[in-house]
C-alpha cells in the first residue's frame, strides 16, 4: 500500500494549511478587525465606568440613562472620526509611496529591476534566482511586485478610512448598549453589581473572539480585557461614591 504524497494538496495529514492565514486580504481583514475590536472594546469599558459612576452617586434612572446615552453618542462619533482621521493618514501615505515608486519605475526601469532582484535575494534566493524571479514578477506586473516586496502594501487593497470608520462606531455602539441597557434593567438594589458580572462577561467573549479571529492565545487576551475593564470600573464606582458623600 503506497504512503500518501506530503506534498499532495489533498494530503489529509495536513490540517495546518487550512489555519495558516494568508496575505490575500490579510490587511483589509486586520484594518476592520482592529477596528471592530477597539470599539466594542472601548464602548463596553467607557460606558460601562461612566454608568456604574452615575449609579454609585445616585439612584436615579433617568440621570444614569441620559449620561449613558451621552456616552454613547459622543464616543461612537469620536471612535469613527479617529479611526477615519487615522487610516486616511495611512491611505495617503501608501498612495504617496505607490505615487513614488511607480515614477521611479518609469524613470529608471533597470535600476528598479535590479534593486527588485536585491531585495528577493536578501530574502533567501539565490541571485541567479533572485534575477530570474524579479524579471518574471517585473514582466507580469512591475508596480505590484515593489508594492509587495519593498512596501509591504498591496495595491489593490489599500486601508479603507470609511470601513474603518464605521466598523469601529457600530462596534462601540453594541458594546456601550451592554452596561447602558443592563444598568437600567436590573433593580436598584444589585444594579451596580449585575452590570459589573454582564460587563465583565461582555469583555471575556470580546478578547476570546479577537483572539480567535487573530490567532492568538485567548487567556492571555481575555485576562488582559477583562482586568482593564474590571479596574475601570472599581476606579468609575470610587468617584461615584466620593461625590455621592460629598453631596
Amino acid at each position: 500500500m503506497s504512503r500518501p504524497d506530503p506534498s499532495s494538496p489533498n494530503d489529509s495529514r495536513r490540517p495546518q494549511e487550512d489555519r495558516e492565514p494568508h496575505t490575500a486580504g490579510l490587511a483589509s481583514k486586520l484594518n476592520w478587525l482592529r477596528a471592530g475590536v477597539l470599539g466594542a472594546n472601548d464602548g463596553i469599558v467607557s460606558t460601562a465606568g461612566l454608568v456604574v459612576g452615575v449609579a454609585a452617586a445616585t439612584a436615579n434612572e433617568s440621570a444614569i440613562l441620559t449620561a449613558g446615552a451621552a456616552g454613547l453618542a459622543a464616543g461612537a462619533v469620536s471612535m469613527a472620526l479617529g479611526e477615519y482621521v487615522s487610516v486616511s493618514a495611512q491611505r495617503d501615505t501608501e498612495r504617496a509611496a505607490l505615487y513614488t515608486e511607480r515614477r521611479e519605475l518609469a524613470a529608471m526601469p533597470e535600476a528598479e529591476l535590479a534593486e527588485l532582484a536585491a531585495l528577493l535575494e536578501g530574502k533567501g534566493l539565490s541571485a541567479v534566482t533572485a534575477r530570474a524571479a524579479a524579471e518574471e514578477l517585473t514582466a507580469r506586473d512591475p508596480l505590484a511586485a515593489h508594492a509587495e516586496v519593498e512596501l509591504g502594501i498591496d495595491p489593490t487593497e489599500l486601508a479603507n478610512p470609511w470601513v474603518a470608520a464605521l466598523s469601529s462606531a457600530v462596534s462601540f455602539t453594541l458594546g456601550a448598549l451592554v452596561p447602558l441597557l443592563m444598568v437600567v434593567a436590573a433593580p436598584d438594589t444589585v444594579r451596580i453589581p449585575v452590570t459589573f458580572v454582564a460587563v465583565l462577561c461582555a469583555l471575556a467573549a470580546t478578547g476570546s473572539i479577537s483572539a480567535w479571529l487573530g490567532r492568538a492565545r485567548r487567556g492571555r487576551a481575555v485576562v488582559r480585557v477583562v482586568f482593564g475593564g474590571a479596574l475601570a470600573m472599581v476606579v468609575t464606582y470610587g468617584v461615584g461614591q466620593l461625590f455621592d458623600t460629598v453631596v
